[in-house]
């Protein structure tokens, strides 16, 4: 069973990392607005509605390739996860898809070939002329595996739209947004916009301890990251004349999903409000992190690192909804919309979602699917959207409209499934 990551809070890296010699070091608060010139990450692809007005969005989280290359069940477990995006793509027809976080288990990567992963993930998507969007987790970091090298190797192709807008030393690699433009091929001011954040976390690429061991990442959202979005998102509603609606994607969840999890007398997870998979329990959130690797068994407790990230969250308007992996056991939804206990911070309604494991590497046997999640031109006047599961089965599991009652509306119970 593959644990979460371990983070020693006051572990620092020795030195820069190997990349920023090459993208150069920027100010905490420096803002990249623009695109870059070959379009939202590469090769001019626009993100726009259909012609029917949507815009559907697969989720694929914790894939894991690369566990065990040199065992026969390693291999295979890649074959199965390619067969899985393979039936869930040929069930949904998105505009986009979204790796959000463990795409590879890096420390079961060797140096010379660890990158090499990414041409089999994404070989689904070549194959269906798919535009694709990654965040990067935990498990993309490690000794041998730099989630700087797996953004270049992304960019090789240009249906990646993939890209990293805050190059401090501190920030990670996946922060960056796209635009979604409408179905009426208006290029001035879109109808959606999609923001993507590094959660951080795993090891660092080829550094270690005095002592010989890996050295820790830490697992939550930089504050440069936060000064960089609060910043990109005052200048994008300056430039647009409005807050256009969005949403959100970040590998690990942030403490409020703990919170509510852990929230008793009838609140919490509930079969048919919140319905989905519970069986993480309690969940690993941002500044938590237990095991990974070489530094296996030391354990970081949460003291509030995501703070800064939830304020920021919940201060952008029309934010829909943030969505989650790294918990493999839940594929869950909650309305954060009161002050839930032990924290601070007071919701506002938004909505939080896990996705669904998508990977047979990495722990548990649930049933494997990937969440998918459907905005129309007409909802997104009220910020709703619509979401659901499809599991590799092909069945549709835990069906919700994320709108101003989702919480209150009764739906059916997820079955909790294991894959055979």
């Amino acid at each position: 069973m593959t644990s979460h990551l371990t983070f020693t809070p006051l572990a620092i890296p020795t030195m820069m990392h190997i990349f920023s010699k090459l993208v150069g070091v920027a100010a905490a608060t420096q803002v990249a607005l623009a695109a870059p010139q070959h379009g939202y990450g590469g090769g001019g692809r626009t993100l726009r509605f259909t012609n029917s007005g949507t815009f559907q969005i697969s989720v694929f989280e914790d894939l894991h390739y690369g566990e065990a290359e040199d065992l026969v069940w390693g291999p295979q477990q890649d074959v199965n996860s390619t067969r899985v995006m393979n039936s869930i793509l040929d069930d949904e027809h998105p505009q986009l898809v979204v790796l959000n976080g463990d795409l590879i288990t890096g420390e079961n990567t060797y140096k010379q070939n660890s990158t090499n992963y990414v041409n089999e993930i994404v070989q689904p998507l070549l194959q269906r002329n798919l535009a694709w969007a990654s965040t990067y987790g935990n498990h993309d970091s490690d000794f041998n595996l730099s989630r700087y090298e797996i953004l270049q190797r992304e960019q090789s192709w240009t249906l990646s739209l993939t890209r990293q807008d805050v190059h401090t030393s501190t920030a990670g690699v996946s922060n960056y947004w796209l635009p979604v433009h409408g179905s009426n091929g208006d290029q001035k001011v879109p109808e959606l916009l999609l923001w993507f954040f590094d959660s951080r976390g795993g090891n660092y690429y080829q550094q270690t301890t005095s002592d010989g061991k890996s050295v820790t990442q830490p697992n939550f959202v930089d504050q440069s990251v936060v000064d960089w979005f609060t910043a990109t998102r005052a200048q994008l509603c300056s430039k647009y004349g409005k807050d256009v609606p969005s949403l959100a994607f970040v590998h690990i969840p942030v403490n409020a999903m703990l919170a509510f999890q852990q929230s008793k007398n009838d609140t919490g997870v509930r079969l048919h409000y919140e319905p989905g998979i519970n069986d993480d329990d309690p969940l690993a959130q941002q500044g938590y992190a237990q095991g990974q690797g070489d530094v296996s068994g030391t354990v970081a407790t949460y003291g509030g690192q995501d703070i800064p990230f939830m304020q920021a969250l919940l201060d952008t308007p029309n934010l829909i909804s943030v969505f989650s992996g790294h918990d493999h056991g839940d594929d869950w939804c909650f309305k954060w919309d009161s002050k839930l206990p032990g924290m601070n911070l007071t919701g506002n309604g938004l909505d939080l979602c896990f996705g669904r494991h998508s990977g047979y590497g990495g722990y548990g046997s649930w049933t494997r699917g990937s969440r998918q999640i459907l905005v129309t031109e007409q909802q997104l006047k009220h910020n709703i959207a619509e979401t659901w599961v499809r599991l590799e089965t092909g069945e549709v599991s835990g069906s919700v409209t994320l709108n101003g009652t989702y919480g209150r509306d009764y739906y059916p119970a997820v079955a909790d499934t294991s894959s055979s």
